[in-house]
């Protein structure tokens, strides 16, 4: 495939780290749709490390998933890292470009500092606006659709006065952005909720029912870790049997979608990988001919989003700000 190609509903690829550079580059992936890297990797104009992606990329798809953008950020939108994300664009023409539904940057004094890590946004009418505002302006200065991600968070706002997944749909009507449906995000959220194992699943079931499916655009599976008092989304192992389950709920009401098997820490050969991307591909073979399917049609006119815009919040949900 040309890294021009767009990706099949039923793609499956896997998350291309540092350990498997050579072999995927010497080799090939062979049962792997696509690679997916983080963006921040590969800013650097130059070098070796964007030589290899560029290779890579003329015999594989690209997902570029950015992790320290910042979109909910109120310090405002990183240029320069927007200017050096979008010349790798340029050069790359990635398959798929993602971030996060999350802040990274705060203002202290004259300066803005990046906490390196992505920390969750309220989910009100506030943190839509900044949100949804910054989210047009990269996809209006890329040139490109982005798909936002659900966000693994260890503490919440008091201000959530709407559901995660209506204020989702939300940004998505307002910003013509797609949606990237992390399902181990949601199950570990879910535990450290304080809810047990099988409570968990039919809350995050719930949650996956509430989702536009029109603007869904990709899922994410990965593996997590269970320690004493926390859940850790630390991508460092097999995806979990829960998250199995999600993905057939998923793949039942939303339909097939592109997916990644993220391992990031703990790296298995590169054999292992590929099982998982099979088990991936036998839980999409079990469903009926007519999932397997592109998204439904949505309204992606700037005048439909503007419309969207002055949509009222759903009713009881958008509280005093």
């Amino acid at each position: 495939m040309s890294r021009r190609a767009a990706l099949w509903p039923v793609a499956v690829g896997i998350g291309w780290r540092p350990p498997h550079y050579r072999e995927v580059t010497a080799q090939g992936a062979d049962g792997i749709d696509f690679l997916e890297v983080h963006s921040e990797h590969f800013l650097a104009p130059g070098g070796v490390a964007r030589q290899v992606l560029l290779e890579a990329a003329c015999h594989h798809p690209i997902s570029l998933h950015g992790v320290g953008l910042g979109l909910g950020s109120a310090a405002g939108i990183d240029w320069l890292h927007l200017g050096r994300l979008r010349t790798l664009i340029e050069e790359l023409r990635p398959a798929v470009l993602s971030e996060h539904a999350s802040f990274c940057r705060v203002q202290r004094h004259e300066e803005a500092r990046h906490a390196h890590a992505q920390l969750p946004i309220p989910f009100s009418a506030r943190g839509l606006a900044l949100l949804a505002a910054q989210v047009d302006t990269v996809q209006q200065v890329l040139g490109r659709q982005l798909l936002i991600e659900n966000l693994a968070a260890y503490v919440a706002w008091e201000e959530n006065h709407l559901s995660e997944p209506a204020f989702l749909n939300a940004l998505a009507d307002r910003t013509g952005c797609g949606l990237l449906l992390d399902l181990n995000n949601l199950f570990v959220n879910a535990l450290n909720h304080g809810l047990a194992e099988a409570e968990a699943v039919l809350a995050c079931q719930g949650w996956l029912d509430e989702i536009d499916a029109a603007v869904v655009g990709q899922f994410h599976l990965a593996g997590h870790t269970r320690l004493e008092g926390l859940v850790v989304d630390d991508h460092g192992g097999p995806v979990a049997e829960p998250v199995w389950t999600l993905y057939r709920h998923a793949l039942a009401g939303i339909g097939a979608r592109p997916t990644l098997i993220e391992w990031d820490q703990d790296l298995p050969p590169l054999a292992g990988l590929v099982a998982e991307v099979d088990r991936a591909r036998r839980e999409q073979a079990a469903l009926g001919r007519l999932l397997i399917a592109p998204p439904p049609p949505r309204p992606n006119s700037r005048k439909a989003r503007a419309a969207a815009r002055r949509r009222p919040f759903p009713e009881g949900r958008h509280g005093a700000e």
